[in-house]
């Protein structure tokens, strides 16, 4: 069990690696349209994967609370977007493609920013891998280990793209490609990191796993509609991102139903 979890662990990282990776075999920075269709593809996956891979599993553990089963879910929600909103406010970061930082104001190079930014968003997501396989683990969460794959599988596709969007802006700003390739990689280092201690967490609290995965899925819900749809609509063509957004939903909602 315990190779299980830190392979589903792993598996978002190894999504991001391949994406930065993408700096060495492409010559010049995304496209707009592409960056914008993959920003859509990310946002449609997460929204997915927060709806069936996490709110539905967290009521579905409340049950014996009866017509109050929704209340895990909606204090753990509402926890998991505070918590996103009070780092975004702390953190100074700034988002490839906008010349505007966000949190304080800070000293640091633009490069530490662009990474710090795609990091911020990567602990929701590896939270989420983690609660799930701790409900794994736990055998009274009736998660399934096909459904914490599906989810793990979710996020590392997602983080393809990701990965491919913190490296190749770096590149493009005169980074060399190896060191545009480490820093997209350890951007998305703090996912089996935070994953882990998740999964320590819910652990040693399994009554608290409805509140944990419905957290997890609000700190995801807060990057999407803060970040990666702002990102996606700007400019012409935004129905680009939008077709993109529906089949990365419709493929992280494939992927739970047919493997959990």
């Amino acid at each position: 069990m315990l190779k299980t979890v830190i392979t589903g662990l792993l598996i978002p990282f190894v999504g991001t690696s391949a994406g930065a990776a993408c700096v060495f075999f492409l010559k010049k920075d995304l496209k707009t349209e592409v960056q914008r269709a993959l920003t859509g593809f990310a946002a449609g996956v997460m929204v997915a994967a927060s709806i069936w891979s996490l709110i539905v599993p967290a009521i579905e553990q409340s049950e014996g609370m009866g017509k109050l089963a929704f209340l895990p879910a909606f204090i753990g929600f509402w926890a998991g977007i505070l918590f996103l909103l009070l780092l975004d406010h702390v953190i100074p970061h700034l988002h490839a493609y906008i010349d505007q930082t966000e949190g304080p104001r800070s000293k640091l190079t633009r490069t530490a920013m662009l990474v710090l930014a795609v990091t911020l968003h990567n602990i929701p997501e590896g939270m989420a891998v983690g609660v799930v396989y701790a409900g794994l683990m736990s055998g009274t969460a009736n998660i399934t280990a096909g459904a914490a794959l599906a989810l793990a599988l979710g996020i590392a596709i997602q983080n393809f793209p990701e990965g491919a969007i913190i490296s190749m802006p770096l590149f493009s700003e005169g980074k060399s490609k190896p060191k545009s390739f480490v820093l997209g990689v350890l951007s998305g280092a703090v996912e089996p990191v935070f994953g882990g201690i998740t999964v320590l967490i819910a652990g040693l609290v399994v009554p608290a796993m409805p509140y944990l995965l419905s957290f997890a899925a609000g700190a995801m819900l807060y990057v999407v509609v803060e970040e990666l749809i702002p990102e996606m609509s700007q400019g012409r063509h935004t129905n680009v991102g939008v077709i993109s957004f529906a089949v990365g939903f419709s493929l992280m909602m494939a992927l739970d139903v047919a493997l959990g």
